[in-house]
C-alpha cells in the first residue's frame, strides 16, 4: 500500500466574523476517500452562530476548547437543546438537524469525524443549509415558499432573501438563542473527560470509550469513539484493530512519536504527531505511539460501534497466550531468550510507564 500515510492539517473552507469551517481533503489524505472517512471542524467565536444543517453523512462530534449550546432534532423528534463544553462527545446519526451557538468570550471548537460511504463525495461532508445565501430556501421560487409554507409575498420573499450570511453568521450580542434544558442532555452526550475510566494505567495513560454501553445513539451512527490521554514519555502498546475496523484519529494536546508497520513487515509511518493532526490507520496495521515529554492525548472515531482490539505486548498481549515452545521456534531464539521475553511486561496493560 504507497497511500500518504502521513497526518494533515486542516484546511478553511469558509467562514466570516462569526467563525469558521474547517475540513481535511481527501486530496492530501488520501485515507479519507479510501476509507469512507469524513473530518472537518467548526470554530464559532463570541456569538457566532452556525445555521441549521443536515448532513449526508453520520457523525460523531467532540468539542476540543470552550463552551456553547448545540440544537439537535433527530427525524420526528423534537428539538433537544443542549449545553456543550470541552471533553463532550455527541452521536449525530443521519437525518438530524443541528445548530450551534457560542456565547462566550473562549471560541468554541467542534470536531467532526464520520462516514461517507452514502455521501455524495468519498471522504468529504456535504452539508444541506436550511437558511442563509446557499441555504434551501433560497433554492425555491417565491411560489414554491408561498404554497408550501401557506405564507404571503412578502414573508416568501424575506424568508427567501433577509438572510444573506452563508453557514456561520454572527448574531447581535442582544439577541436571545434558546436557552440549554438539563434533561435534554441525556442520551445526547456524554463528557468524555469526566467519565468513568476505562482503563487506567498509573504514571502511564487512561482511557474512555463511548460505545453503545453509555451513549446508546453510537449505536444508530455505526461508530465507536475512545479519548486517550498519554502521560510524559509514556509508550502506547502496539496494537490493531482486529474486526476490520478503521481508526480515524485526531490529536487533541501535546505531541509524540509515532510508528505504523504494515503488510511485510514494512514501516509504512515513522513520524511526530502533534496537536491538530489527523491520521488514519488502515485495516489490521499496527500503530504505537511514545508520548513526548509534556504528554499526548487523541480523540478516535473507530468504524464500528464496539470495537474490538488486538493488542502486542503488556499483560494482556497477544503474545502472552501463545504457547513457549512456538515462540522459541517462531523467533529462532533459544528457551532461555523466550523466558526472558515472555517474563517482561506481566502488570502493564496497554499503556507503559516511562523507563527507569
Amino acid at each position: 500500500m504507497d497511500l500518504d500515510l502521513s497526518p494533515k492539517l486542516a484546511k478553511k473552507v469558509y467562514g466570516d466574523d462569526g467563525g469558521s469551517y474547517y475540513a481535511w481533503c481527501p486530496d492530501e489524505l488520501p485515507m479519507l476517500r479510501q476509507g469512507n472517512i469524513g473530518a472537518a471542524k467548526l470554530a464559532l467565536e463570541k456569538n457566532g452562530f452556525a445555521l441549521p444543517r443536515y448532513s449526508d453523512s453520520s457523525k460523531v462530534a467532540y468539542v476540543l476548547q470552550g463552551a456553547g449550546v448545540a440544537g439537535i432534532i433527530l427525524p420526528e423528534s423534537e428539538e433537544k437543546v443542549i449545553a456543550i463544553k470541552k471533553g463532550d462527545a455527541i452521536a449525530l446519526p443521519f437525518g438530524v438537524i443541528t445548530w450551534w451557538y457560542n456565547k462566550e468570550d473562549t471560541e468554541l471548537v467542534v470536531l467532526f469525524m464520520g462516514d461517507t460511504s452514502k455521501g455524495h463525495k468519498p471522504g468529504q461532508f456535504t452539508d444541506f443549509f436550511l437558511t442563509g445565501a446557499n441555504g434551501i430556501f433560497t433554492g425555491f421560487t417565491t411560489d414554491f415558499v408561498k404554497r408550501a409554507w401557506d405564507v404571503d409575498d412578502d414573508t416568501a420573499t424575506a424568508l427567501i432573501g433577509n438572510q444573506k450570511g452563508k453557514g456561520i453568521v454572527k448574531l447581535d450580542a442582544n439577541f436571545k438563542m434558546p436557552e440549554p434544558k438539563p434533561d435534554h442532555r441525556k442520551g445526547m452526550a456524554m463528557n468524555c473527560e469526566e467519565a468513568p475510566l476505562d482503563t487506567d494505567i498509573k504514571n502511564a495513560g487512561n482511557v474512555v470509550l463511548l460505545n453503545t454501553k453509555n451513549l446508546p445513539l453510537v449505536g444508530q451512527v455505526g461508530m465507536g469513539a475512545d479519548l486517550v490521554r498519554l502521560e510524559g514519555n509514556a509508550m502506547c502498546s502496539p496494537g490493531f484493530s482486529c474486526d476490520s475496523a478503521l481508526q480515524v484519529t485526531y490529536i487533541v494536546n501535546g505531541s509524540g512519536r509515532l510508528q505504523v508497520v504494515g503488510v511485510d513487515g514494512k514501516r509504512v509511518l515513522e513520524t511526530i504527531v502533534k496537536a491538530g493532526n489527523l491520521l488514519i490507520v488502515p485495516r489490521f496495521f499496527v500503530v504505537s505511539k511514545i508520548a513526548d515529554p509534556d504528554g499526548l492525548s487523541w480523540f478516535s472515531i473507530i468504524t464500528t460501534p464496539n470495537p474490538m482490539f488486538t493488542h502486542l505486548a503488556g499483560s494482556i498481549g497477544a503474545w502472552k497466550a501463545i504457547s513457549p515452545e512456538v515462540l522459541q521456534a517462531a523467533f529462532k531464539v533459544p528457551a532461555e531468550t523466550e523466558k526472558l521475553f515472555r517474563s517482561k511486561r506481566t502488570n502493564d496493560a496497554i499503556f507503559f510507564p516511562p523507563p527507569k
